[in-house]
Parts: C-alpha cells; structure tokens; sequence
C-alpha cells in the first residue's frame, strides 16, 4: 500500500464555519489485493473530519497494518468516528480492488453485497445555488434549471430569515413549480427563526429543509416536522447515532457523506440502516477529487430509487487527479460502468 499527498485549487474559495478553504489537501491510496490494484482517496475537512495531519498519521497506521496483519486489521485500526477520511481512503482503495478482481462495477459490487436489486446507469442530482442577493440567486437558479437540472438546493442562514424567504419566492417564481427546491441552512438558525421559515418554506412547496437547526438539536428538529416541508439532518448524523434520531422522530431524511461516514462502503450500509428506520438517504461530497466523488456515485448507484443527490461537484476544484469518468447531463451524472471505480490506477497523478 502506498499513500501519495496531494493538493488541488479551487475555482473559487470555499466558506466553512472554520474559515476559508482556496484547497483541497489530501491522499491518494493505492493497494494491491487479489491481483487488482485500488485506489481511493482521502480528502479531510476542516469541521467535518480529521484535520489533515490527524488524516496522515492515521493512513500511516492504517499502512503498516494492512502490511502486516491485512486488511480487515487495517480498516479495524480507523475509527470512522475519529478518522472518516483516512478511513474513505483505504476503504475506497479496497472495494476499488475487490470489485475490479471480480470483474465488476464499484456499483454493481455493493449492489451484489446488498442483494438490492440492479443498480442504475445514472443518478439524480441537484444544483447548489449559492447565498447571494436576490437578483443573483434567481439567475444562477435560472442557468441550472436551463441546464437541464430538475432539483435545486439554495444555501440559505448568513443573511436575515426575511431575506432567505423573499430569495426562495422568487426562485419559485422564476424556475416553477415542477422543479423540486431544497433548502439548506447549515444549522444557523434558532427554533423560532427555524419555525418562521419553515411555514413560509410550506407555502412555495420547498422539498426539505438540511439542517435548520444545531446538529446537538434534535427535539427542536423534532419539532418542525409535519408541517409541509421534510427536515434533513447532515451535521446532526455527526453528533447522534441513526437509532436517537428514529427515537426522537427527528428526520425525514439523512445526508451521508462517505468522507464523513467513513468510506463508500460504510455509506451504503448507513443507507440501508436509515431506510430501515423510514429515512431517505441522499448521498453528497465534501468538495473532494475525482476518485472520493466517483466512489460516491457508485454509492448513490447502489440505492434503489435514491432521490437527487448533492454529487455535482467536478467545478469546484480548478484542477483534479484525473479525468472526470462521471459526467453531469440533464440532472442526472453518469455511473462509470468500467471495473471497480471506472478510473484506471495510472490515469491518477497526485
């Protein structure tokens, strides 16, 4: 196994709550399992994940294990909780190795696992519309939906709840009503402000809300339920386990980011157990590179009837490791249908 740094622009600084990202710094992993060689990636998030020197050390142990006890030991050694992404990495690598060995998809690999039926081609995905005045927000909303997208996510939270609604009216007014709308507040506002939205949200059929309120919330999400527009939960699975949010009736849907979660194949799990429980996964990235957004493809490709996922993502970095193998086309993203994650181990160059 070696594991090989990288570092990748942006095509324009990224806000977080831990500041302002102009790259992505990661790992590329690369292995050698039943005569197939994987690669996956690691990509850590300032908020989300382990900090990337955190990320380093644990790909180290996570190398030395799998030289000397395998690779059941190796992903043992990673708590997904303390060390998602260096986790994502060599699980990625893994199941990239396992499905070329046996001839196959990443996709079609985790379908067999799951016994779900025959993943799909392509993905439903959304358009990320940004936070911006009025007039911009209608017309970045107006080139998606001309692109071909049928489903849009407005980021919403910096500005006055006031403000956000009159920004969600007139994308509604410009786009439609066939065109679904989701909005995502990244857990800035307080039950009231939450409660205000939500019931002006209800009135412009808004699809769901993610994360209205603080992740640590979950009688107050409880709350907003039933009231015409779904809650999702993103930072909110980082803090509770599936089972406290099904006891606290919660959610309507769950987020799940493999970086986050652990690794494509930790992700599809966690989606089979939120179906079990009534939730709807959606399957979304950190910003990552090429082989951390594919892996997530093969992933949403794996879920029957997955509704849009937030995978759209290719432009936000300036460069990548690799060719992108999964293209966007009228809303929906192409599955790669080569072996394991479609991306040949020598198209990658860190």
């Amino acid at each position: 196994m070696t594991v090989t740094r990288f570092s990748l622009p942006l095509a324009e600084p990224l806000s977080t709550a831990d500041g302002t990202i102009e790259r992505r710094e990661g790992f590329v992993v690369r292995l050698d399992r039943r005569d197939a060689v994987g690669i996956g990636e690691a990509t850590p998030l300032p908020g989300w994940t382990e900090t990337i020197g955190d990320c380093e050390r644990a790909l180290e142990t996570g190398q030395s294990t799998y030289e000397e006890e395998g690779y059941r030991a190796a992903l043992a050694a990673l708590e997904p909780d303390e060390v998602p992404a260096a986790r994502n990495g060599i699980e990625t690598a893994l199941l990239d190795a396992e499905a070329r060995a046996d001839g196959v998809s990443l996709a079609e690999w985790l379908d067999t696992e799951a016994q779900s039926g025959s993943p799909v081609s392509t993905v439903p995905v959304n358009a990320t519309v940004g936070d911006g005045p009025v007039d911009e927000t209608v017309a970045a909303a107006r080139t998606a939906v001309d692109g071909g997208f049928g489903c849009l996510k407005l980021k919403v939270g910096v500005a006055d709840v006031e403000h956000d609604i009159e920004r969600v009216e007139a994308v509604r007014s410009a786009v439609g009503e066939d065109v679904t709308l989701r909005v995502d507040a990244n857990g800035s506002w307080d039950r009231a402000t939450a409660s205000a939205a939500i019931d002006a949200f209800a009135d412009l059929n808004v699809s769901y809300v993610e994360q209205p309120l603080d992740g640590s919330d979950l009688d107050g999400h409880a709350a907003l339920r039933g009231r015409g527009v779904e809650i999702a939960l993103d930072e909110g699975l980082r803090e509770h386990a599936i089972e406290s949010i099904a006891d606290a009736n919660a959610a309507d849907v769950l987020i799940l980011k493999p970086m986050v979660v652990g690794g494509p194949g930790a992700t599809h799990t966690l989606a089979q157990r939120a179906r079990a429980f009534g939730f709807d996964p959606v399957v979304t990235t950190t910003i990552d590179g090429v082989v951390a957004r594919t892996a997530a493809v093969h992933v949403a490709a794996a879920i029957p009837d997955v509704r849009p996922c937030g995978l759209a993502t290719a432009s936000y970095v300036a460069d990548d490791l690799a060719a992108d193998p999964a293209p966007v086309k009228d809303g929906r993203i192409t599955v790669p249908d080569g072996l394991g994650l479609g991306i040949g181990p020598d198209e990658v160059s860190p």
